[in-house]
């Protein structure tokens, strides 16, 4: 499992073969099934997770106290609560498992370490969780402004993959409207 997240590192940069063994020393694995609480908000956020396999959301709650999933993140991604994670500040949202994943996972403390022993790795990691931020943040906007039929369209047109595994109610939630409405477009595309 560990051979994909070193794979996907050297995608970015050419990674020593003597270092491979120094990170994959830090790293921890862990499977986790459909609706599984990775990190709860309010809390401080100290692991980010690379998925290798299956999709995560991150969640938070709307002002009428329903959880509503911000955002899905699936294979060779990272996904953590970044301003959380990196200045050790109780995050507004949590990460939950949308479907059922295999995970990397770096703990902070770990990473601080391998960020010492290789300082190549940090710039490496903070320059791919940047650009996958930006991503997510122009994903997320491309929604706006757009009527619900057209959203879901949209959202079936950039992420299918992700509609294919996670559930209808997640879908409704991420796209703002109600299952019910989520429901009659759904028929009227047929």
């Amino acid at each position: 499992m560990f051979d994909n997240f070193i794979n996907f590192l050297r995608l970015f940069k050419n990674i020593p073969q003597g270092d491979i063994a120094l990170i994959e020393h830090e790293l921890g694995y862990r499977k986790v099934t459909e609706g599984e609480v990775l990190f709860a908000e309010g809390q401080v956020c100290r692991e980010m997770f690379f998925i290798c396999r299956g999709v995560l959301r991150i969640v938070s709650q709307n002002e009428k106290g329903n959880k509503m999933a911000y955002f899905f993140l699936k294979e060779n991604q990272f996904c953590s609560i970044l301003n959380s994670f990196n200045n050790n500040i109780p995050a507004a949202e949590g990460i939950e498992a949308a479907c059922d994943a295999e995970l990397i996972v770096l703990k902070k403390q770990k990473l601080s370490t391998l960020y010492e022993k290789l300082p190549y790795l940090k710039e490496l990691i903070t320059g791919i969780t940047t650009q996958s931020l930006l991503d997510k943040i122009q994903v997320r906007n491309s929604y706006l402004g757009e009527d619900a039929a057209t959203r879901y369209r949209n959202f079936l047109v950039r992420q299918p993959d992700i509609a294919l595994r996670v559930s209808l109610s997640d879908i409704a939630s991420y796209l703002g409207i109600t299952q019910q409405s989520l429901s009659r477009i759904r028929k009227n595309m047929r």
